[in-house]
C-alpha cells in the first residue's frame, strides 16, 4: 500500500511538473530585488511570488534533466540530485492554495524555503560526481560532451537563480531581526553600495593565505581603481558581494598557482595586478598575472566541466594543493558573471601571462537575471544529431604536393 501511494504521488507530481514547465521563468532585475527587500518589504508578496516562481524554475530544469543520456540518469549521484529536486518541488506545492495572510502559513513557508536551501547545498559536487561515474563507466564522445556542457551550464545557472530567490527570502524573513548584523547595509544578499575594491582585497588575501600555506610564499597585489564619475570617488555598485567574491577568489587562485609553479623557488615573484574600472555602462575588473599563460587552443577548454589544468587531487589527501580544483571553478565563475548579464573572459599571452576580465552591468535596471528556459529549442539541442563541421578540419599535409588537383 505504501509503495502504491508513493507511485500515485509521483505520477501526480509528474503532471504538475509538466504543467509548470509550460511557463517561462520570470527574470528579475537587481532593482526589483531591491524593491522586494526594501524597508517596506512584504513577506506575503514574496510568498505569493515564490510559490508560483519556484515551481516554474524547478520544473523547467527538471524536464531538461530527463533529456540526459539514460546511463547518466541511472548513476547514483544524478538519481540523488533528482530526488532532491522532486522533494523540493513537492514541498513548494504544499503551499499552492494556502492563505498568505495567515502568519502561520508564511512562517511555515519560510521554514520550508530554509530546508530546501539546505537540501541543495551539495548539488554541485554531487552532480559532478555523477558525471565522473558516467565517464568512468561509459566514456564520452564529442556529441555527449557537447550536450553535457550545454546542460551543466544551464543546470548550474538555474541553481544560482533558485538560490538567489531562496537566500533573499530567508535573509529578509527568516528571523525576527531583518537586518543582517554582519552586513547591516545589505538588503538580503545584495549590497546597494558594494565596495568593489574591498571585495577584491578580501578575495586576494584569502587566496594568498592558501598560497602561503602550500607554496610558503605568494605574489604581491598591485591594485588600481578608475571611476568615470570622478577620480577620487571609490568604486561602488549594486551587486551581490558573495557572487563577486566567488569570481575573484577563483581568478586569484589561478593567477597565484600559475605564478608560483612557473617561477618555482625564486626569491621574488612578479605581482598579480588588478584593475577596477567603473564606466557608464560596465564595471570591469581585470586580474593579470605573469604565470606563463596558456596556448589559444586551451582557452575554451578552461571553461569546460571536464577539464582542469591541475591533476585531480586525491580525496582525503593532506598534500592536495588548495589552489587546484576539479575543473569547475572557472565555468561556474563565468555563470555568476553572466547571471546578471555580465561575462568573464580570458586573454592569454602564451609564454608571458594571462588576463582574466570580469564584466558587470553598472546599472541595476540592466542587471537582469539570465535564466534557462525549457522549450522546443532546448529539446532540439539534445535530440538533434549534430552534422559534420562545414569548415575543413586541419590534418597532416600531403607529402607529395603534386597530389593536389589542378583547377
Amino acid at each position: 500500500m505504501r509503495i502504491l501511494r508513493a507511485l500515485m504521488k509521483n505520477a501526480a507530481t509528474g503532471k504538475q511538473i509538466d504543467y509548470f514547465s509550460r511557463f517561462s521563468p520570470s527574470p528579475l532585475s537587481m532593482k526589483q530585488f531591491l524593491d522586494f527587500g526594501s524597508e517596506n518589504a512584504c513577506e506575503k508578496t514574496s510568498f505569493v511570488f515564490l510559490r508560483q516562481e519556484l515551481p516554474v524554475r524547478l520544473a523547467n530544469i527538471m524536464k531538461e534533466i530527463n533529456l540526459l543520456p539514460d546511463n547518466l540518469l541511472r548513476t547514483p549521484s544524478v538519481r540523488l540530485v533528482q530526488s532532491w529536486y522532486m522533494q523540493s518541488f513537492q514541498d513548494i506545492l504544499e503551499f499552492k492554495d494556502k492563505n498568505g495572510d495567515d502568519e502561520k502559513v508564511t512562517y511555515a513557508f519560510t521554514d520550508a524555503v530554509i530546508k530546501i536551501r539546505n537540501r541543495h547545498n551539495d548539488v554541485v559536487p554531487t552532480m559532478a560526481q555523477g558525471v565522473v561515474e558516467y565517464k568512468e563507466a561509459y566514456g564520452t564522445d564529442p556529441i555527449t560532451s557537447q550536450n553535457m556542457q550545454y546542460f551543466l551550464d544551464r543546470f548550474y545557472m538555474s541553481r544560482i537563480s533558485i538560490r538567489m530567490l531562496l537566500n533573499q527570502h530567508t535573509l529578509l524573513f527568516g528571523g525576527k531581526v531583518r537586518v543582517n548584523p554582519a552586513h547591516p547595509k545589505q538588503i538580503g544578499s545584495i549590497d546597494p553600495h558594494c565596495p568593489v575594491t574591498d571585495v577584491v582585497r578580501d578575495a586576494y588575501e584569502n587566496a594568498r593565505n592558501l598560497c602561503d600555506r602550500y607554496y610558503m610564499n605568494s605574489p604581491e597585489l598591485i591594485l588600481e581603481e578608475f571611476n568615470v564619475k570622478g577620480s577620487g570617488d571609490p568604486v561602488t555598485m549594486v551587486y551581490v558581494p558573495s557572487h563577486l567574491y566567488h569570481m575573484l577568489f577563483e581568478l586569484f587562485k589561478n593567477a597565484m598557482r600559475a605564478t608560483m609553479e612557473l617561477y618555482g623557488d625564486a626569491l621574488e615573484y612578479p605581482p598579480v595586478q588588478a584593475q577596477v574600472a567603473l564606466g557608464h555602462e560596465d564595471l570591469t575588473i581585470k586580474v593579470s598575472d605573469r604565470g606563463g599563460g596558456v596556448p589559444l587552443r586551451k582557452i575554451d577548454r578552461l571553461f569546460t566541466y571536464t577539464y582542469s589544468t591541475a591533476p585531480v587531487p586525491p580525496m582525503d589527501s593532506a598534500r592536495a594543493t588548495p589552489l587546484a580544483g576539479f575543473g569547475y571553478g572557472l565555468p561556474i565563475s563565468r555563470l555568476y558573471a553572466r547571471y546578471f548579464q555580465g561575462d568573464l573572459k580570458l586573454y592569454s599571452l602564451e609564454g608571458f601571462g594571462t588576463d582574466a576580465v570580469i564584466y558587470i552591468r553598472a546599472l541595476s535596471t540592466e542587471s537582469i537575471e539570465r535564466l534557462p528556459v525549457y522549450n522546443k529549442s532546448a529539446w532540439k539541442h539534445y535530440k538533434t544529431m549534430h552534422e559534420a563541421d562545414d569548415w575543413c578540419v586541419p590534418s597532416k599535409e600531403p607529402k607529395d604536393m603534386t597530389t593536389f588537383r589542378s583547377f
